[in-house]
């Protein structure tokens, strides 16, 4: 079967996410890479909404935290303040599974203005409970598609640390957890260097050329000494993640390929 780059990178960040891990869930590609690992490779997952669903189970994807979706179809559904105080505060979350709108080399994110904070080119949609899941989970997956304004060497706003600046500088800030252990986009899968922490190419998606990565991020990306090719989408992940697009698009009352 044919695929998009989209589609790609969708499906490699579902099988970033292990059967049985109890992940805290943003909204956007997040939530639709978390929902297909459950429809598929990993059916026994935990996924956690922060206004309050434990155990979602949405048959569509949900349109914000406060989609009644999520709370329909949970195991359970608790305080806003008891997700944070005792499941992700208390290491209870084993993957945060975050987007971004900017990202740097060491995996801190922005998602509060581009431009200078007083007068910004673009106001972003903000922190949410991202820098509380990025602080305190086990670790955490980033997917955002690649490009040289989302990939750069100076993050416009830190509002969500990653390995801060390298090296231990996230120990050094007492944060818990590895922090984030991968970023996927629709061109390669990335992970933390042993020691500095800075992010590297160990796997690029099918037909995807280093060329191409080097032009889409706006630092000196560099690479792994074996760089692995990423399998390509299976007909059963790629019907499951079509099939979820669908339903979605049809709820929500939007055109084929929006959701």
């Amino acid at each position: 079967m044919t695929y998009t780059t989209n589609e790609m990178m969708t499906v490699a960040a579902a099988r970033r996410l292990k059967n049985g891990s109890v992940c805290f869930v943003g909204i956007g590609l997040p939530s639709k890479a978390a929902n297909l690992a459950r429809l598929t490779s990993s059916p026994d997952v935990v996924l956690i909404y922060e206004s309050g669903p434990i155990g979602a189970k949405p048959s569509v994807l949900p349109l914000s935290i406060g989609d009644g979706e999520l709370a329909e179809t949970a195991d359970t559904v608790v305080p806003t303040g008891e997700i944070f105080r005792y499941w992700l505060q208390g290491g209870r979350i084993d993957v945060g599974f975050l987007g971004a709108a900017q990202v740097d080399r060491f995996g801190n994110i922005n998602t509060t203005v581009v431009g200078d904070y007083f007068s910004p080119k673009v106001r972003l949609p903000g922190a949410g409970g991202a820098p509380e899941i990025a602080g305190s989970a086990k670790s955490v997956l980033i997917i955002l598609k690649q490009s040289a304004r989302s990939f750069v060497d100076k993050l416009d706003f830190i509002t969500s640390v990653g390995h801060g600046e390298g090296g231990d500088s996230r120990k050094r800030l007492g944060l818990p957890g590895a922090g984030p252990v991968g970023i996927i986009t629709d061109l390669c899968i990335m992970e933390p260097e042993a020691g500095t922490h800075e992010f590297v190419v160990t796997a690029l998606h099918p037909g995807v050329t280093r060329e191409q990565v080097v032009a889409a991020t706006g630092w000196a990306i560099r690479f792994a000494d074996n760089v692995e090719t990423t399998a390509k989408p299976t007909e059963v992940e790629l019907t499951a993640l079509r099939d979820l697009e669908a339903r979605t698009a049809a709820a929500h009352g939007q055109a084929p390929g929006e959701a």
